[in-house]
């Protein structure tokens, strides 16, 4: 029986000066009204995800901007048990990277992944500062043919905007991606900025921030699609 409510996680602590966190509750109370859904969520700050039986009463997870976290293993817990359990997830900016690096560790086995802005001198950081920090940026994005993001935009050229400075560490791309974890999209110097989970209903993560775009009235195909896959 299809749900007409759905409660969603917000992964991430919230700062109220933070624009992806003034964006991300308008993204799903529009997502939610072209849906003909109701969306309750909470946030879920790291530092009290101590377990994943608080997790289980969530349809979807949504791992949001304005990283370092408060408790990095938090932030993976409630990741892994998105994976692992085929919950709906959707990883933005420093949600993308906490996805990329649980991967890593969980699903790799690099016990040893670290992100470089909290352990910069890893020699297996898989996330590393961007040569060109995407600080307020905004860049054209390619998407891959045939991608839960592709379907979601309904198109395979879109224009989105960023706030990060890290991204993925050149030097572990082809190893990251020779599973289930496959690139979605590029941006226009060729660059990694979204990616998906092959064996799962609906595991996306870009490292822009599509959620802005709900502070310009403009419903994100991605809350939708998250919202769609969570019904």
């Amino acid at each position: 029986m299809n749900k007409t409510t759905l409660h969603l996680a917000l992964i991430g602590d919230y700062d109220a000066q933070v624009t992806a966190h003034q964006a991300i509750p308008l993204a799903l109370q529009q997502a939610g009204a072209a849906l003909g859904l109701t969306v309750r969520f909470d946030w879920l700050a790291t530092d009290t995800i101590k377990s994943t039986e608080q997790l289980q009463h969530y349809d979807g997870f949504w791992c949001v901007p304005a990283s370092p976290y408060r408790d990095l293993d938090g932030a993976l817990r409630a990741i892994r048990y998105a994976r692992e359990q085929r919950r709906p997830f959707l990883g933005t900016c420093g949600g993308f990277q906490h996805a990329v690096l649980e991967y890593a560790r969980n699903v790799l086995g690099w016990a040893d992944a670290e992100h470089g802005e909290l352990a910069p001198d890893s020699p297996r950081a898989v996330l590393t500062p961007l040569t060109c920090a995407l600080v307020e940026a905004t860049d054209t994005i390619r998407l891959m043919a045939f991608t839960r993001i592709a379907e979601a935009y309904a198109t395979l050229d879109i224009h989105e905007g960023y706030r990060c400075r890290y991204g993925i560490n050149p030097d572990f791309e082809s190893a990251l991606l020779e599973a289930d974890l496959i690139a979605s999209g590029h941006d226009s110097a060729g660059d990694l900025r979204a990616v998906e989970l092959l064996d799962h209903p609906f595991f996306v993560a870009t490292l822009f921030q599509p959620e802005r775009a709900a502070l310009t009235g403009i419903t994100p195909p991605l809350a939708i699609a998250l919202l769609k896959a969570c019904v």
